[in-house]
């Protein structure tokens, strides 16, 4: 865990120790998981380093960078706050969850970013694979797309195995597709209907996936 400001020489050592070796971004270096969900407006990827940061703010003219893991105490979280703040994007914290049923009221708060959010943005968690793979079907959705072309942003092309303890993301975009879609708006469903209990109850995850992901993948 670091917990310590990049003012000095020691303070920046020790992030980028945390953030290669700690928190992965070692493999992060060459893997950058990125992909544009709508372009020219919404793309996608894992934890930016600030040099890759700062090539697809130029690349790309973005104008905000979202957070999907929320305010960590990771020397990942420290680097890429402070060159967000350097290259003069604005950095909004938008924890997701990857494991359990998604929040009803983190949706709406999402869809209500999204309404104010200054385009280009780009999104990240850790790996890119699966609270990417949500918000990036939302914003499917938020622009009027389908569950079907929703659920190809969770996809094993990114890392995203929704026969894990992750699939319960698929469930999510599946049970509107079955229950609402084509009958009522999506941001209606999940206020009015959606029901999360209801969803973890029913989610059955497969043992081996699971175990790939949580231990081997050592996914958040």
């Amino acid at each position: 865990m670091f917990d310590g400001h990049l003012s000095s020489l020691a303070g920046r050592t020790r992030a980028w120790t945390d953030s290669l070796f700690v928190d992965h971004a070692i493999f992060r270096l060459v893997w950058t998981n990125f992909h544009a969900v709508v372009p020219g407006k919404v793309y996608r990827c894992n934890h930016p380093t600030p040099a890759r940061l700062k090539w697809a703010m130029r690349r790309f003219k973005l104008r905000t960078l979202v957070n999907l893991r929320g305010h960590r105490k990771c020397g990942s979280d420290a680097l890429s706050r402070t060159a967000a703040a350097r290259l003069g994007l604005a950095h909004v914290d938008m924890a997701f969850e990857s494991r359990g049923a998604p929040h009803r009221d983190r949706i709406l708060r999402f869809a209500g970013l999204y309404q104010q959010i200054a385009f280009p943005m780009l999104m990240h968690c850790k790996s890119g694979a699966d609270r990417a793979g949500l918000a990036s079907g939302l914003v499917i959705l938020f622009e009027g797309g389908t569950a079907e072309r929703a659920l190809k942003e969770l996809s094993w092309r990114f890392g995203h195995f929704r026969q894990s303890r992750t699939g319960i993301l698929d469930a999510f975009f599946l049970r509107y597709q079955a229950e609402a879609e084509g009958r009522i708006p999506f941001l209606d469903w999940v206020r009015d209907e959606y029901d999360e209990a209801a969803l973890k109850r029913d989610f059955v995850a497969g043992k081996i996936a699971s175990f790939m992901t949580d231990q081997v993948l050592r996914r958040e």
